[in-house]
């Protein structure tokens, strides 16, 4: 595995555990959709993850080696594994774009000709290269978004941690986020996308991670998004894929409209 957890216990001070022994294990170039209501640790494990929280107990390995957090540990870390927070004002703080996005490589100590070609590179592959000479209080909310997801990615992560990326967009920069992961993972970056979309988790998505009572189920996302008892513990429904499959009695797993209507117009409902 890329990048693993393994007994991650994780508490805030004052607070009960968040995380009671979760395991999740991230494959090179995964997509792995990562579910559970709101306050089940979902963010507290991407903050573990990406080595911003420090586990009470367990261990955060990549390629086999455990994180340290001191601050070599962390910087080498953070040249391989990079969280985009749900809020991108929480991340964004120079004047304008060209300078927040090149803020990462900059600190790596690169050469000022690499930057900007790992600028450009970001940009372009978020949609985002009319943006560069704007200033940052100008931008709208979904561009937002997109800008702090290319300072992420101008640092050439192995793995890119998303804490919920389409929340609080419209439907058009839903769909721009979801161009902009699919270019991503085309470069074989690993993505791990915290959502509360359980149908966009079974499109995307190969595998699924649910949080649930400080531990994690993690396995092929057909298979996590039709275990009906564990999306009730979690207090998730099931996708409306899965739904209309289980209905109707099919034991295909549509996994979006176009495989249901597939399915539909060929009759192969059974398998």
């Amino acid at each position: 595995m890329m990048l693993a957890a393994t007994d991650v216990v994780a508490a805030y001070p004052g607070g009960d555990a968040v995380l009671t022994g979760a395991h999740v294990a991230i494959r090179d170039g995964a997509r792995l959709a990562l579910l559970g209501a709101n306050g089940s640790g979902k963010t507290t494990l991407l903050r573990c993850l990406s080595g911003a929280h420090r586990p009470s107990a367990g261990t955060v390995l990549r390629d086999g080696i455990a994180l340290r957090h001191d601050r070599a540990g962390l910087h080498r870390h953070r040249r391989h594994v990079q969280l985009v927070l749900q809020d991108p004002d929480d991340q964004l703080f120079s004047a304008d774009v060209t300078q927040d996005v090149a803020f990462g490589p900059l600190n790596l100590g690169l050469d000022e000709a690499t930057v900007r070609a790992r600028v450009a590179e970001a940009l372009e592959l978020l949609g985002a290269a009319h943006l560069a000479d704007r200033a940052t209080h100008q931008l709208s909310y979904g561009e937002r978004k997109r800008v702090s997801v290319a300072g992420a990615m101008a640092m050439q992560p192995d793995v890119l941690l998303l804490d919920e990326p389409t929340a609080g967009l419209d439907p058009a920069g839903v769909a721009e986020m979801r161009v902009a992961l699919e270019r991503l993972s085309a470069l074989g970056t690993a993505l791990v996308v915290a959502t509360h979309d359980v149908a966009f988790a079974l499109e995307w998505a190969d595998e699924a991670a649910v949080v649930c009572h400080g531990r994690v189920d993690q396995g092929p996302v057909t298979a996590v998004l039709s275990d009906a008892a564990l999306l009730a513990d979690a207090h998730l429904a099931a996708p409306w894929p899965l739904a209309l499959a289980s209905g109707l009695g099919w034991t295909a797993l549509p996994r979006n409209l176009a495989e249901v209507l597939a399915l539909l117009t060929s009759g192969r409902t059974t398998g």
